[in-house]
């Protein structure tokens, strides 16, 4: 399950939550600093076994540096599709990873988003392309 709603995480657990189940993994989304500020201290200390924090869409950039550690298992990270569609940089995509790549977590490019910024030019990628264009870039990394 993906949720931008993690505030509202426990008053909707059942009641035999405990600390999760081992079956089920429940994702954070974060687009920008402000909300992995609001979110993520909400994220860490929920019951949950399985724990992916979603960077997407990815409307700014993000430092994760002090929030990774064992208790994320991965994260991912794309842009925004569709014809409103904000830009996504490959810096802020390439930032993130490289946060992983030094704790340790896995990290996976999604998707470039619709219009994506990469060494100072803008491109229009057609939906049906953005997921392999973002795995032509290399970037992907697994611990």
């Amino acid at each position: 399950m993906i949720t931008k709603r993690i505030h509202r995480l426990r008053q909707c657990l059942p009641d035999d939550w405990g600390e999760g189940y081992d079956h089920v993994t429940i994702c954070c989304t974060i687009e920008n600093q402000q909300q992995a500020d609001f979110r993520l201290p909400i994220y860490k200390e929920a019951p949950l076994r399985h724990k992916i924090l979603i960077c997407e869409p990815l409307l700014g950039p993000i430092d994760l540096s002090c929030w990774l550690g064992g208790w994320v298992e991965q994260v991912v990270a794309g842009g925004e599709s569709g014809r409103e569609a904000r830009v996504c940089d490959y810096e802020w995509v390439k930032a993130i990873r490289d946060a992983c790549v030094e704790k340790n977590v896995a990290f996976w490019f999604k998707q470039t988003g619709t219009h994506f910024r990469k060494e100072g030019h803008l491109y229009q990628v057609a939906r049906q392309f953005q997921h392999a264009q973002a795995r032509k870039a290399g970037i992907n990394f697994r611990p």
